[in-house]
């Protein structure tokens, strides 16, 4: 895709080059009210492991600089509405409580009361104060170091040469003295200029009519993401479930949000960064929401391409820091299949060589336990039909013994549309056995032919009956036939052949099957 198509996508999603002549639809100007204060539009490229807590608190006794905002997995779009004073012609204005990590090309001005108001220059101001900086800035000034637990010399007083870590050099009226800074209070006159303590656009403007000014700006920002975080709830038989949900929002912008609108995004959203050209994949979704969402939930519409989830109330970002809120309202009573599989082989994904597998000892394992899944469709009819987007989801299920809600295991769920199925894992199951033998192997390399007899038992220590899945892959070459089988069978693709076992308390199943190769 040209840089300029890729430019073209990101105008349309907010994100526009600052713009020099700004002429204003009235129906804009008409809803000021609702234009004061920030709104924000979260963008993730996160992966449904990310842990946004867990990312935070790896730099906890670190600085939260921009080094760190870059490996955020994800970016924001900032819009705020302020009323300020303007005078007529040429005039300077300033934006404080502002992102620290701005992309400054990103910025984009409105004057949303007067046709014909210019942006002549735009500035983002971000040096911001510290010790360093401001004993840099004090070079050749005098300041004065105060030592409070010093009975002789408590004060030291002199002009500032140089200040490297902690460690200053001051011509004093003794003569030039290095003197150590890690315990001293240093104290010295007024803030140097070009300092300042918050981030600040700077804009310098050709205003044709004066007084109070309604203005909108909007800039795109790291260090902000969002991931999608679920709760299934199993009940006692393991056939009905209830599910809520969260999003966990990461904020170390540099920068809280007051009273803040938030939208979040959902969609392949293309990004371009300065150090390399890649796309930044966004959290897809690709339906749109089946039932109406109350206040608590994120609502949700479409927008171009993609699928924006607005937040119907108004909420406070804290900077540096994490917080969940309710994705969507929680959906009781849907229903759930548990299924207990066992692919013994261990060869699940094994692509096909160039030439078929004769090694009689390929595959002849017996590994692999037989593990937990929870199944249910994301369907309407279901009592669910809700997009839902990449992240963890774990699962519980009430004792009745105590009433406490115990943990069963977690997984990670891609993008969903509604009616498509979410599978997950729970781990493997501890009662339930299943063990693979080779019974048979012959080779005929002169007639091309190959052929295999496999036993696969699974032993129940269970006092209820269990049904297991067993899936084997026909891994050894592309043509095959399945010759003879114990027990009914089902062909699940080009490779893959399953069956259904019941097994009976404290009982064992088996499967006894033969595959033919030829090539």
């Amino acid at each position: 895709m040209s840089p300029s198509s890729d430019r073209a996508r990101l105008i349309a999603l907010g994100c526009s080059i600052t713009a020099l002549a700004i002429s204003t639809p009235a129906s804009l100007a008409d809803d000021t009210k609702n234009l004061e204060g920030p709104a924000l539009t979260v963008y993730s490229t996160a992966q449904p492991d990310f842990d946004p807590k867990m990312f935070l608190d790896s730099r906890r006794g670190g600085p939260v600089d921009a080094f760190f905002a870059r490996e955020v997995p994800g970016f924001a779009v900032i819009r705020e509405g302020r009323s300020i004073e303007l005078s007529k012609g040429l005039g300077e204005i300033r934006f404080t409580d502002v992102a620290a990590y701005i992309d400054p090309t990103s910025v984009s001005f409105r004057d949303l009361t007067a046709r014909g108001t210019q942006v002549l220059e735009q500035n983002f101001e971000f040096d911001l104060v510290s010790p360093a900086k401001l004993l840099a800035k004090y070079v050749d000034r005098e300041i004065t170091l105060h030592f409070d637990d010093r009975e002789s010399v408590p004060v030291i007083r002199g002009r500032l040469l140089s200040a490297a870590g902690n460690t200053a050099v001051l011509e004093t009226g003794d003569g030039i003295q290095i003197v150590p800074t890690g315990d001293a209070r240093i104290s010295m006159g007024e803030l140097p200029g070009g300092l300042i303590t918050k981030p600040t656009l700077v804009w310098k403007l050709n205003a044709a009519t004066g007084g109070t000014h309604q203005i909108e700006t909007s800039y795109q920002t790291r260090g902000l993401t969002w991931r999608a975080d679920y709760n299934l709830t199993l009940n006692g038989d393991d056939t009905e479930g209830s599910i809520n949900s969260w999003v966990t929002l990461l904020n170390i912008s540099g920068s809280s949000y007051s009273n803040a609108r938030l939208k979040l995004v959902a969609g392949d959203v293309q990004l371009i960064r300065p150090s390399q050209m890649n796309r930044a994949r966004g959290m897809m979704m690709a339906e749109a929401a089946a039932y109406d969402s109350p206040p608590t939930g994120f609502q949700e519409e479409s927008f171009f391409e993609y699928h924006l989830y607005t937040l119907p109330r108004r909420t406070d970002i804290k900077s540096n820091g994490t917080q969940q809120i309710t994705l969507f309202p929680p959906v009781n009573g849907f229903k759930v299949v548990k299924e207990l599989l066992y692919r013994g082989s261990g060869l699940q994904g094994a692509s096909w060589g160039r030439e078929p597998v004769t090694n009689r000892g390929y595959g002849a394992g017996s590994g692999g336990d037989v593990e937990v899944f929870i199944e249910f469709e994301n369907e309407r009819d279901n009592g669910l039909g809700i997009p839902m987007p990449a992240g963890k989801i774990r699962i519980f299920k009430t004792n009745p013994n105590d009433g406490a809600l115990e943990f069963l295991g977690e997984d990670l769920i891609g993008h969903t549309p509604r009616n498509e199925t979410i599978r997950v894992k729970t781990g493997d199951a501890f009662d339930v056995i299943g063990e693979r033998t080779q019974v048979d192997f012959k080779l005929d390399k002169s007639r091309r032919t190959m052929t295999e007899t496999w036993s696969i038992e699974i032993r129940n220590q269970k006092s209820v009956v269990q049904q297991v899945t067993i899936e084997e892959p026909m891994y050894r070459w592309r043509t095959w036939e399945i010759t003879d089988s114990s027990v009914p069978f089902t062909k699940v693709d080009a490779r893959n052949v399953r069956w259904q076992l019941d097994v009976e308390p404290e009982g064992s199943g088996t499967v006894v099957y033969t595959v033919k190769y030829t090539w």
